[in-house]
């Protein structure tokens, strides 16, 4: 992406003006996106207003990124984000552990130090019982993270 997007923010809900500022587009764009792409539903409240939820945010991002800088149409996008989910739900129904949506430590604030030019592990300087702790951690909570989404 041209552009950095900031960090999506460990909250519940999000309002449509929010979502604009993390996906770096305009709300009216979100509220076109919501008619062509049906995966995307936010939950409506008082005067329909819209709150999106944090896997809605992601499939926005991903959405942006076919169409701005893939270059995808309309048309190709919501074909393209078929193919995406379908395999998502493919893997989930072979068991498969689903990673996507956080791409590593860098994504989220864990304080652990950035890996070096080398690429050599990041958590090295943990033992190999607190390291085996930690991604035994983040496995569980990525799986609670997947019983908890709707699978869109």
């Amino acid at each position: 992406m041209e552009k950095s997007l900031p960090p999506i923010p460990a909250k519940r809900y999000f309002t449509i003006g929010e979502v604009g500022d993390l996906c770096g587009v305009k709300p009216h764009v979100l509220r076109y996106w919501e008619q062509e792409f049906t995966q995307l539903r936010p939950m409506k409240r008082r005067g329909n207003r819209r709150y999106y939820q944090h896997h809605e945010v992601l499939m926005i991002r991903r959405i942006r990124d076919l169409l701005y800088d893939q270059g995808f149409t309309i048309s190709g996008a919501r074909n393209r984000m078929q193919e995406i989910i379908q395999s998502e739900r493919d893997k989930k129904r072979n068991g498969e552990l689903l990673l996507e949506g956080v791409e590593d430590f860098d994504a989220m604030d864990t304080g652990l130090p950035a890996p070096d030019e080398s690429g050599a592990d990041r958590l090295g300087h943990l033992t190999a019982s607190a390291t085996d702790h930690l991604l035994a951690l983040r496995r569980e909570l990525f799986e609670i993270r997947d019983l908890l989404s709707p699978a869109y």
